[in-house]
């Protein structure tokens, strides 16, 4: 049975995930990986239930401590139900977000204490670690006018301020350098052919990583 393993795809807001995973999707299933796509918070009913809750832009007056804690408790539910048997049946697991976007909105877009954030991350997560958390990078003004463009509804998370989430991108930056060898960063301000030719030569050299 091959190996199963998690890549996660994070950044800002209007940094190109969607694209990107769709990328990554289609080059796995040509390289004849079973692939498991997801979102986080979400990917399971309890999961998307939360989602609706944390995103909905009529409760702005969810506090940052239950942010917190909501987040980790769709992504213990993802885990235990989705995520980790996905790989244990020799799946590659694609997410959109997951303890990157924690760190780098709780603790550097909150300010929520890091060794809370961890804790709390910690405990969801039982000891497990993505194999790949891909850092989509892109100035946030960037992004904005990226999210505006599409015409639709802003979300809660998505109509932040531009200093949140400048405090956000520093999070992001951060965690790859102190981790280099499960986080890779992508200029994502580049043409979506050349972002997604180095997006899946970060995923190839994974996937040989782990045979």
């Amino acid at each position: 049975m091959p190996k199963g393993c998690l890549i996660v795809c994070d950044g800002n807001n209007g940094a190109g995930k969607s694209s990107v995973i769709r990328a990554i999707e289609k080059f796995l299933i040509s390289d004849n990986h079973q692939v498991v796509v997801t979102r986080e918070p979400g990917g399971t009913p309890v999961g998307e239930k939360i989602r609706q809750v944390v995103l909905d832009p009529e409760t702005p007056e969810l506090c940052d401590t239950t942010e917190l804690l909501l987040f980790a408790a769709a992504r213990a539910q993802h885990l235990k139900e989705k995520i980790i048997p996905a790989i244990e049946a020799g799946k590659v697991v694609v997410c959109d977000r997951f303890t990157p976007a924690t760190v780098a909105f709780q603790h550097y877009g909150r300010g929520i204490p890091l060794d809370l954030v961890r804790s709390i991350n910690s405990f969801a997560l039982e000891g497990f670690e993505p194999d790949l958390n891909i850092i989509l990078d892109v100035d946030p003004e960037i992004g904005m006018k990226r999210v505006a463009s599409r015409g639709e509804g802003l979300d809660r998370m998505e109509m932040q301020r531009l200093e949140f989430l400048s405090r956000a991108r520093e999070g992001f930056l951060r965690q790859a350098a102190e981790s280099p060898a499960t986080f890779v960063v992508i200029d994502a301000s580049e043409p979506f052919e050349v972002v997604s030719r180095n997006v899946l030569a970060a995923v190839s050299n994974l996937l040989a990583d782990i045979g």
